[in-house]
């Protein structure tokens, strides 16, 4: 069973030698379990964090109703090798109070995308990450790319900086349908399910249109979604470092749709040209 660190004191105590990090806020599924075993080999000590941040819940995101599972969660991590758990309390990560809580802004590439819907979201994100570096100090963090505009972020962020972390991207996990796994996938139907598995198809169709450019990549990603009746919230094609696309060479699509209640994101790299 890995050791449970709840204070920077234990965890100080918990870790040995080179440190990589797997970063969440809990109810782990699949694709945790695989950024722990990608993590695994890359240092003595893997630490999992586990808590659910309250600085990148809007005004009106129940925070509470974020899913809790620690029992089940330790078991994941325990199977995948995991040394340390380590699951602070709000007082611990914010010792100034959520008020008085110094953050980081997470400038023009946290204001587009995710950013122009939740505002506040990546600041709380890069806030928390940041202090999760600081506290555990790990040589390497580990992070989906599922949430890629938050995986370019952080990689920007340790690079400005100066954190001395490397950030480690993986690829996305996904059920048999091609659905990215996601917490959020708890909240979905049956039927509604069925029809998200169109957001990968939307991906893979887009990707497989990139010789003819980038309105090609569109058009077929967006004739995938709309015959699913799925209106996305946006559906763009940028650089890899979200950047304005190029005519030729790697870019990457990036969709979020809400099917039913969830809001979904799934994106994927796509080659321009021939």
């Amino acid at each position: 069973m890995p050791t449970i660190a709840r204070t920077a004191a234990e965890l100080r105590a918990a870790t040995v030698g080179s440190v990589a990090l797997v970063p969440t806020m809990g109810a782990l599924h699949d694709g945790h379990v695989s950024l722990m075993e990608q993590a695994r080999p890359l240092a003595k000590t893997l630490v999992v964090s586990i808590f659910v941040n309250p600085t990148q819940f809007a005004p009106g995101e129940d925070l509470d109703a974020y899913p809790r599972t620690f029992e089940a969660d330790l078991a994941r991590c325990e199977a995948a090798g995991a040394d340390v758990v380590f699951a602070p309390s709000v007082a611990e990560m914010y010792p100034a109070g959520l008020d008085g809580a110094i953050t980081l802004d997470p400038g023009p590439l946290g204001a587009v995308l995710e950013g122009a819907e939740r505002p506040t979201r990546f600041r709380g994100v890069l806030t928390v990450v940041a202090k999760l570096f600081g506290l555990v100090r790990p040589n390497v963090a580990v992070f989906g790319e599922k949430d890629y505009q938050q995986l370019a972020l952080i990689r920007l962020m340790s690079r400005e900086l100066r954190l001395g972390v490397e950030v480690v991207g993986c690829p996305t996990v996904r059920e048999a349908s091609g659905l990215a796994m996601s917490s959020r996938n708890q909240y979905l139907s049956d039927s509604e399910r069925e029809r998200a598995a169109a957001i990968s198809a939307a991906l893979r169709s887009g990707a497989d249109a990139g010789a003819g450019g980038a309105d090609a990549v569109l058009t077929a990603a967006a004739k995938i979604l709309a015959d699913a009746g799925i209106d996305p919230d946006y559906l763009v094609l940028t650089s890899p470092d979200l950047g304005p696309v190029q005519p030729t060479g790697e870019a990457r699509l990036l969709i979020a749709a809400r099917v039913g209640k969830p809001r979904l994101l799934d994106n994927i790299s796509v080659t321009l040209g021939a």
